[in-house]
């Protein structure tokens, strides 16, 4: 590779001027040195091969570089000057011109350069890719040069090929001649098409235009109208016939389909083509009109179908063997009649063709029940693909809801699948059997299980399918088809699952989220021991995102208890053993909702916290049980702290720290005893009696504290008793006697109506284990069903045998005074009354012991109300009495009838009542506050709905709708609310008083301060907002102060006092050498700063380029001014005498400045550079004379830099 050098006679001059007088060449040295002119530079290689063929002699200039396409293409547009739209010279490069240019430029990706021409034109030169470029052009040509308009003639129906497809035709005739064509709409009869653009884009486009209509006039289009019924002779059997004449004549026949009512044949194509094909079609068409005759048929209309076949091919069919045409009447009509048409000699083998094809299919039936359908065609149609892959001619066809299977299909094949699924469904029947079970639909998605996994186990073991309806049927069936033995079997364990969930029973419990991890365990192991021990009880934690404390459990009753229970002793154990006591929560969340809950802290002192706590928590867990499940948090020990928290329902509460205060006394004089006896679990119950009422006596009477075992305890029979000595003592006199007497077992007798006897029996005896379980476990025994005895035995404890005695008839006495009693309310408060969950409803039934049913919701497409009053049974009733109660209105209640006369009064109490408040509207978007969150928060806090109205409606009323005892609290609230309001905007308006004053621009910056540091502290000390104007505000001197009087006026003062301030001060210039400022101001102006903050003034240099530059003007305060100028001329004194101390220095250092000039002068003069065997050596030539005007002749002014072949942009 080699490298050449290119030397000017300056640069060889200055190469030169750097050797030493040893190391130049010497006069005599020998001229091989030098180089020859070939070498210095190289010629260009030659564009022609060499004759030998031989390939191109390589030198520095050639090597084989591959030619590259560049996708980027330059075009250049001139623009005349008479065509120019923007023609002021003087703004050439500015104005709307370079605004366009630019705009062009965004818009289509192009570069665009301008330059004005000799003749003052304008020559534009379009860079980009080629799709850009055209874009460009055609903006250019629109938007920099002047518009004509023409009009072109061609006959109307050629638009169509001046358009093209989807308008591509147009757009790229436009793209091409920079034009805009616009075409008549098909409705419009002018056929002139108007072209706007430059006149040699009209002229390209107007003969681009003719062109088209040129080739179209050399086409013609005749159209010819044949009767519709000869058409099919014209096309032929499968369009073979027009085939052929197309095919013959060249021309474009189109024939309408059969489906189209039209009579209009079109032919296209050259003129004689087209004439030729008209010739040939009148031709048949005469031919058929004179020879063909007709003949009409009768056939079913259900045969229709096969005489026409798939996609008309038996027609065709026909036509093509016989030559006659078949016209079938259409599918909406109701006529049988079957038109042929064709030569008479001909209409006997079509007739027969006809009959034979509307026989050769047959329709069938198979009596299938619809339940069997999805057997016969098996997983997935496998059954079925059988059949029709044998058979591929017969459809068959299951409708869903009948008990048929339909076959349609050629006779023969159709009897022999007919006798296929005979077979099939004879075995269906004969091995397997269907159920139906009627379940809850709120029941269903629990009979499914999650995943599935109940259900399929079912389809599993017993070899079933099971359907249940989903959720949006709302229907109770569900159906059970397989093998006999395997439907009763699901059908049973089915039923059981629906009979243990309708018994099922939720109960939700509080535990503080921090102990959720500990009673789940690592990887679930402590939880999976629960569930392992309770497997019919479900146990759900909440998410810990939600920082809810409630667990759920569901599952049977007495299981759902026993679960709470150990949950309980679980929590109770774990903060026994970190002597952290938070007591399990017993209490239902129903009531938790409902209760006034309430926190308290008693004081007692820590050394009695475990005493007070118990072995494992019994005792103070005793104390919750008996008060309703409230928290009791006990400090963690040894922290030294006597607060005890109760926290739950204010009577329980206060109950519960009335017997921590109770223990505490004991304890802390030391009188505290404890004594254990033991009973038999069943007996527990009992002695503690209903609601703790047995043992409550006992306490009361005694003084003593009663606590019995957990179901977790592993000594079961072990009754512990605490309190005073004496209290002890006779507590456990009187405990001993009632267990001593519950051990003598004696049988009694009672007489119960058999009526009721279904009452203690429903449910699997629910109530009889109720019983047991409440009365010591007596046992109840009821004669068998239908033996119309009364005689009821009752066997255990003395005392329990009487007591359950008594209860029962205690129920008995319920059922016969049990009262059925209507309650009339609108059903759109039902739900309100229900309240979160049924929870209001629950609590009246326990209250009251009554049972309350709501009604069904009514129908709102008023279904229920048709089958009510109209003809359901083609009855006509009598109609209602507009006054009597909807039936979706009334609430049945059963029970004894005072309580059901209280229940009622206590569902009525619940229906919501409506006020209204008068709030001024402007206030209403203040109440409803931001996305909402100020009414929610008043509906939460007084459990209102509050309605404020529409804006649109400008309504001062805002309704509330919620419980009477409620709406007093929330109208007191939301007029509180309201004055809070109105105090807001008295202040507003107090805040919103402007002040404007007059000061002078020049001291804003200064009021303003570094950073804004002085107008910040002057709004924060006076609390006001200070407003300075804007750069295009008409009064620059206006500063606006808004806030409260005394605080703007305040404001005011402060800004008064700076001004003053300022107004006292002066400016003075003084001229310091501009080589000592950089001195002066510093490293990042610290030295100016440091001088400004001294004398309290203001310091401004010049600007570099400044008139002046030694002039420097100092602003402050007069005394300040002047001591500042003595300052700052000290230091340009002391910075002056380095300044010229460094020149002194800088002068001895510097070379001599004749120095250059000699050492020039002895090396004599340049002889240039040179070369050997140059052309003007060799021949005739002569050297080129660079001085020489005519061998290098100027081109004007030298360029710095050459930006475009256009010369510098000029926007």
């Amino acid at each position: 590779m080699s490298s050449v050098a290119v030397l000017t006679q300056e640069s060889f001059n200055e190469h030169r001027s750097g050797l030493l007088p040893e190391q130049r060449p010497s006069a005599g040295e020998d001229e091989d040195a030098l180089p020859t002119y070939k070498e210095a530079f190289p010629p260009l290689p030659e564009k022609a091969a060499s004759p030998e063929g031989t390939q191109e002699t390589v030198n520095a200039w050639t090597s084989k570089i591959r030619p590259l396409k560049s996708s980027i293409i330059t075009q250049v547009f001139h623009v005349p000057l008479e065509e120019r739209k923007y023609k002021d010279i003087n703004q050439f490069g500015e104005g709307d011109q370079a605004k366009v240019c630019v705009d062009i430029m965004h818009k289509t990706g192009a570069h665009l350069e301008l330059s004005l021409a000799k003749d003052q034109g304008l020559s534009i030169m379009v860079s980009g890719k080629l799709d850009a470029v055209m874009k460009a052009r055609k903006e250019i040509v629109s938007r920099l040069q002047t518009q004509a308009s023409a009009t072109v003639g061609i006959p109307k129906e050629h638009h169509r090929f001046v358009i093209g497809k989807n308008g591509e035709k147009l757009q790229e005739l436009e793209l091409k001649t920079a034009t805009k064509i616009q075409i008549p709409r098909p409705d419009d009869p002018s056929n002139q098409i108007k072209i706007s653009g430059t006149k040699e884009g009209l002229e390209k486009a107007k003969h681009e235009i003719l062109l088209i209509s040129a080739e179209q006039d050399k086409r013609a289009v005749e159209r010819v109208n044949i009767d519709k019924v000869y058409h099919p002779f014209i096309t032929g059997a499968y369009n073979k016939l027009v085939g052929d004449m197309m095919q013959e004549t060249g021309a474009r026949i189109n024939v309408p389909p059969p489906s189209v009512n039209k009579s209009e044949i079109v032919i296209t194509g050259e003129k004689e083509q087209v004439a030729l094909a008209v010739a040939m079609i009148k031709k048949i068409y005469e031919d058929k009109k004179k020879n063909a005759t007709t003949i009409a048929v009768e056939v079913k209309k259900s045969q229709h179908k096969y005489v026409i076949g798939p996609k008309g091919n038996t027609l065709q069919e026909i036509l093509d063997k016989t030559g006659v045409s078949v016209e079938i009447p259409p599918s909406d009509s109701s006529s049988e009649t079957v038109i042929l048409r064709g030569e008479p000699d001909r209409l006997g083998q079509a007739l027969t063709e006809v009959y034979a094809k509307a026989n050769s299919y047959t329709v069938s039936s198979v009596s299938a029940s619809s339940w069997l359908h999805r057997f016969i065609i098996g997983k997935k149609g496998q059954n079925l693909a059988k059949i029709t892959q044998q058979m591929p001619k017969v459809h068959i066809e299951f409708t869903e809801g009948e008990d048929k299977i339909t076959l349609e299909g050629p006779t023969k094949d159709v009897q022999m699948v007919q006798s296929q699924i005979e077979a099939i469904v004879t075995d269906l029947v004969s091995r397997m059997d269907y159920a139906e079970i009627s379940v809850d639909p709120k029941f269903h998605r629990h009979l499914i299980g999650k995943g599935g996994v109940n259900i399929n186990r079912i389809k599993e073991l017993h070899k079933v399918t099971v359907r249940i309806p989903p959720d949006n049927e709302k229907s109770n069936l569900i159906r059970i088809e397989g093998d006999p033995q395997g439907v009763q079997e699901a059908k049973k364990e089915l039923l059981e699952l629906a009979s243990r969930m309708e018994n099922e029973r939720t109960k939700d419990l509080i535990i503080e989220q921090r102990f959720h991890r500990a009673i789940i365990g690592q990887k679930g192991e402590k939880i999976k021991e629960v569930r392992d021990k309770f497997p019919e009880v479900i146990i759900n934690f909440p998410d810990p995102a939600q920082k809810s404390d409630i667990v759920q459990l569901r599952g049977p009753r007495t299981e759902v208890e026993k679960c709470s229970k150990f949950m309980q002793k679980i929590v109770a154990e774990m903060v026994s053993c970190i002597n952290f006591w938070l007591a399990l929560p017993l209490f239902p969340l129903v009531r938790w909702r409902t209760a006034n809950i309430t926190e308290i802290e008693v004081s007692i002192p820590s050394k009695l916290h475990n005493s007070l706590i118990g072995s494992k928590g019994r005792l103070v867990r005793s104390i919750m049980e008996e008060c309703g499940g409230v928290h009791i948090h006990f400090p963690t020990e040894g922290s030294g702290i006597d607060k005890v928290t109760i926290r739950g329902p204010v009577e329980e509460v206060e109950k519960a720290k009335q017997q921590l205060l109770g223990l505490a006394e004991e304890k802390n004089c030391f009188c505290s005893h404890t004594a254990e006896l033991r009973a038999k679990p069943e007996y527990h119950k009992f002695l503690i009696g209903k609601g703790g009422g047995n043992i409550r006596k006992v306490r009361d009477s005694t003084g003593a504290r009663i606590i019995f075992p957990t179901s977790d305890d592993k000594d079961q029979e072990l009754i512990t008793v605490v309190g005073t000595e004496e209290a002890v003592q006779e507590a456990q006199k009187e405990l001993e006697e009632l267990i001593k007497s519950l051990d003598n077992v004696v049988e009694d007798t009672m007489n119960v109506d058999p009526k009721h006897h279904r009452y203690f029996v429903a449910r699997r005896g629910q109530v009889l284990r109720d019983l047991a379980d409440e009365y010591g476990g007596v046992l109840v025994s009821f004669p068998r069903t239908g033996s119309q005895s009364e005689k009821v035995t009752l066997k255990g404890a003395k005392e329990c045998v009487e007591a359950a005695k008594k209860r029962m008839q205690e129920i008995v006495e319920d059922l016969d005074a049990q009262v059925t009693i209507e309650c009339v309310i609108p059903q759109k408060f039902h739900r309100s009354i229900m309240g979160p969950k049924g929870s209001r409803i629950q609590q009246i039934t326990r209250d009251h012991n009554v049972q309350i049913k709501f009604p069904e919701r009514e129908d709102p497409q008023g279904k229920g109300l048709i089958r009510e009053n109209g003809e359901a049974n083609g009855e006509v009733k009598e109609p209602v009495d507009p006054n009597a109660p909807k039936k979706c209105d009334v609430i049945v209640l059963s029970g004894r009838k005072e309580r059901c006369d209280a229940a009622v009064e206590a569902l009525k109490a619940l229906v919501p009542v409506t006020i209204e408040v008068e709030v001024p509207f402007e206030l209403h978007r203040y109440i409803i506050g931001q996305k909402g969150s100020g009414i929610r928060k008043m509906m939460d806090e007084f459990e209102v709905n509050i309605q404020v109205p529409a804006p649109d409606q400008q309504s001062d009323k805002i309704s509330i709708t919620g419980l009477a005892h409620h709406l007093d609290r929330a109208k007191e609230g939301l007029l509180e609310r309201v004055k809070e309001l109105q105090a807001e905007q008295e202040d507003r308006a107090l805040r919103s008083f402007k002040l404007t004053i007059t000061v002078d621009p020049k001291y804003h910056p200064k009021i303003i301060g570094r950073k804004g540091a002085i107008i910040t502290n002057i709004r924060t000390e006076h609390d006001v907002n200070i407003q300075f104007p804007e750069k295009n505000d008409e009064n620059q001197d206006q500063i606006t102060i808004t806030g409260y009087e005394h605080k703007a006026i305040a404001a005011r003062d402060a800004i008064k006092a700076i001004v003053d301030e300022l107004e006292e001060m002066i400016s003075e210039d003084i001229t310091l050498d501009s080589r000592v400022h950089a001195r002066i101001i510093g490293a990042r102006g610290k030295g100016i700063r440091k001088i400004m903050d001294e004398f309290k003034v203001d310091l401004r240099f010049p600007q570099s380029g400044a008139a002046d530059p030694n002039l420097v003007t100092v602003t402050g305060r007069p005394e300040l001014v002047d001591e500042a100028i003595d300052h700052l001329l000290n230091l340009e004194e002391e910075y002056m005498a380095d300044v010229v101390e460094n020149e002194a220095k800088m002068a001895y250092m510097r070379p001599s400045g004749g120095s250059a000039a000699a050492m020039e002068e002895n090396r004599g003069p340049s002889k240039g550079f040179v070369v050997r065997e140059a052309p003007w050596t060799t021949g005739n030539e002569k050297a080129p004379d660079m001085t020489s005007s005519e061998d290098f002749p100027s081109f004007g002014a030298p360029v710095t830099t050459k930006t475009s072949p256009w010369g510098p942009k000029r926007f």
